[in-house]
């Protein structure tokens, strides 16, 4: 009986294999989650804080998406604000992204800003690689 069930266990063994936990890459992909008032207002505030006219700040088309990283979690938003220069002109589109750690008090950290167009190309493809495809051109 005692060298039976030891066949068994075997047996039943003999199909897994032990494989390495692949680690978490920084996977960019996020769940697209709706943008709501409560997190508009966490944006706009901490963009605001690094514009010339912040209450010029007006947020436009504007994407976001939640993920866990490193057992962390974050919002990933993406879009366009306008807003206007120190001078008080307008100060067209500047694309961003920004992070915001709901766990934290909602901290915000705004990853890259700008109109410049090397900037707008950065944020897009950055934002598309996540999933959160604020540009239309492809």
């Amino acid at each position: 009986m005692r060298k039976t069930v030891q066949l068994l266990l075997v047996a039943s063994l003999y199909g897994c294999v032990a494989t390495t936990p692949r680690p978490d890459a920084g996977d960019q992909r996020v769940d697209p989650i709706p943008f709501s008032l409560a997190l508009e207002e966490v944006v706009i505030t901490g963009i605001r804080q690094r514009l010339p006219d912040p209450a010029s700040a007006r947020l436009g088309r504007t994407l976001a998406g939640e993920r866990t990283l490193n057992g962390r979690k974050e919002i990933v938003a993406c879009g366009f604000v306008s807003g206007k220069t120190a001078a008080g002109g307008p100060g067209g589109d500047q694309a961003f992204i920004a992070r915001i750690y709901p766990d934290s008090a909602s901290s915000f950290e705004l990853v890259a800003m700008g109109g410049a167009s090397e900037t707008r190309r950065l944020v897009d493809s950055t934002c598309r690689a996540a999933g959160l495809p604020i540009s239309d051109s492809a």
